[in-house]
């Protein structure tokens, strides 16, 4: 994983049993990618907590941005779960904190890092257009 932050409480959340599908909608260009969740295969990546929809985006080649490296310490991976929701742990305190700080919160919005699906049903996921860092190191 892309590290730990010692300030907030452990999620606690079900890593899935069964495989599931989880499509990422890429609000800008109104892109959809589905991906085949395998339990067996999590963590896919190195970014946001083992299972969490951040680390499956990593595993789909979808780019979240995350300014901290998935730690929840910044909300610039919010991104909307539009369905499938109920199959996610509750956003706890920590969470909640830092989505205060999040731009256009509704109640879909969640961040990528500290939202773990379970596997009880497939999910869709929009990443908003302004949900990119527009500066980047260049090569």
């Amino acid at each position: 994983m892309g590290g730990v932050n010692p300030y907030i409480t452990k999620v606690d959340a079900p890593k899935p049993s069964e495989p599931f599908t989880v499509t990422f909608v890429t609000e800008e260009s109104g892109e959809r990618t589905e991906f085949l969740v395998m339990p067996s295969e999590i963590p896919y990546g190195r970014s946001g907590l083992g299972g969490s929809l951040m680390d499956i985006a990593e595993g789909a080649g979808i780019e979240i941005e995350h300014a901290c490296g998935g730690v929840c310490a910044c909300a610039t991976c919010h991104v909307y779960v539009t369905a499938g929701g109920d199959s996610c742990q509750p956003a706890n305190m920590d969470e909640e904190d830092m989505l205060d700080t999040a731009r256009a919160v509704t109640t879909e919005s969640r961040l990528s890092c500290q939202c773990v699906p379970d596997g009880r049903t497939n999910l869709t996921v929009v990443i908003p257009a302004w949900n990119k860092n527009l500066v980047k190191e260049g090569h």
